[in-house]
């Protein structure tokens, strides 16, 4: 009996993660943990239904079908495995999405190809094709050095395109080391100098110190990444969540002075950005955010101001309110089951940028994926850097054929 109880237990909890990946909890102080188990279940479907048909074989040969308790928990986990198989359809799945929206704005797939291996390891070690220089100071403010780590292929090159990446962690954790590495890990095999910056986090951090040290960030990638082999004429900026938040911003808010105190010279701009997960509007406007996302984040931490007494102050804070025809080329990337960064303020946000931007604007709505969904080398993960790599690559061609436009232009009046 008690080999069997194991059984139900097991089958219990697998269906709960199960329900769990298709419907998360939105209940404030569920929220999280609900989060951190369906992202788990959503991008290692396969990996978790191996181990527990192990476990379940185990506890079988040990007898937990001897006694009536074990066969409705046997056809429980039957029923949770089946669940995973459409969630391990719909990681699948991205590959058709990623491609459709490349298609409508001409950008044929990427070449280069995630390794199968890498999705079954999951975990994104660093290839040995890729160094990383670790720890770069590019900037000292109210008593901290932020650093940054400088992500290219092994041997070095010269003229590598550049990618800026910034960590979430909703302003007030996170790290450079920790975020968004399968994407690193990627662009830099594929030949781009990848720049991970850290920057000040709340609550001793106010908007806009954020912003400010991802310029700075931007500032150091101008002046100091060609002694490692980059060529910054064209710079793309990502992140996720808080850094995606930030990426977007950072985009649509090239060289405004009061962002580069200090460094108010520097060209901030940026030639494509790619938020991933983003925050877009930080007034809660469509009233999509959890309840606490104002009250207990925004107001006492972030922003240190209340939203309606300085609502001029969060507008400028949002990426949905900067948009404008000067923005560069976006790739908004966003999870459908997003409970953290709801997909519908990236929807507002990318309708809003379509009708404003004369540049291209694309947008992958990545269907089953949950918030951070590229912490792992997933089936969703790998289609989806993959498609980074496509836009990224687009982006880099246009922007060095118009260069060589200008330049025969020149040539020509010269002449």
């Amino acid at each position: 009996m008690l080999v069997a109880a194991v059984l139900l237990i097991l089958a219990i909890w697998s269906l709960f993660e199960t329900i769990n990946a298709f419907r998360p909890i939105r209940q404030q102080w569920l929220l999280f943990p609900s989060f951190v188990v369906s992202l788990i279940t959503i991008e290692l479907p396969a990996h978790f239904t191996i181990a527990e048909v192990v476990i379940a074989l185990v506890l079988i040969w040990l007898g937990a079908l001897d006694v009536w308790l074990g066969w409705p928990a046997l056809v429980l986990l039957i029923v949770s495995w089946v669940g995973r198989f459409v969630l391990f359809l719909q990681g699948r799945g991205a590959r058709r999405v990623v491609n459709e929206e490349l298609a409508l704005a001409d950008i044929p797939p990427a070449t280069t190809s995630v390794p199968r291996w890498r999705v079954v390891t999951a975990f994104p070690f660093r290839p040995k094709s890729v160094e990383r220089i670790k720890n770069i100071e590019f900037r000292r403010v109210a008593g901290k050095v932020l650093r940054l780590d400088v992500y290219r292929p092994v041997g070095g090159a010269d003229g590598l395109p550049v990618m800026l990446y910034l960590h979430g962690g909703a302003w007030t954790v996170g790290d450079k080391r920790e975020q968004g590495l399968p994407m690193i890990h990627f662009l830099a095999e594929s030949g781009w100098f990848v720049v991970s910056a850290n920057y000040r986090l709340s609550p001793g951090a106010t908007f806009p110190d954020h912003l400010i040290d991802a310029k700075a960030a931007v500032a150091w990638i101008r002046d100091h990444s060609t002694e490692y082999g980059a060529d910054p004429s064209f710079l793309a900026v990502s992140g996720g969540s808080a850094g995606g938040h930030i990426a977007a911003l950072l985009a649509l808010t090239p060289n405004e002075a009061k962002y580069q105190p200090g460094f108010e010279g520097v060209d901030t701009a940026v030639q494509a950005a790619v938020p991933i997960y983003g925050v877009y509007d930080l007034t809660d406007r469509l009233g999509v955010q959890s309840q606490g996302f104002v009250p207990l984040l925004m107001e006492p931490i972030v922003m240190k101001e209340f939203l309606t007494e300085e609502p001029e102050r969060y507008r400028e804070a949002s990426p949905i309110d900067l948009v404008g025809n000067q923005a560069p080329p976006f790739l908004v990337i966003q999870g459908e089951r997003d409970t953290l960064a709801p997909v519908e303020e990236a929807r507002a946000f990318v309708d809003a940028l379509r009708r404003q931007s004369a540049q291209p604007v694309i947008y992958m709505e990545l269907p089953g994926a949950q918030h951070v969904f590229d912490l792992f080398y997933s089936l969703r993960t790998s289609r989806m850097i993959e498609g980074v790599l496509a836009f990224l690559e687009a982006m880099l061609a246009k922007d060095r054929s118009a260069d060589e436009a200008d330049e025969a232009d020149e040539a020509d009046q010269a002449g």
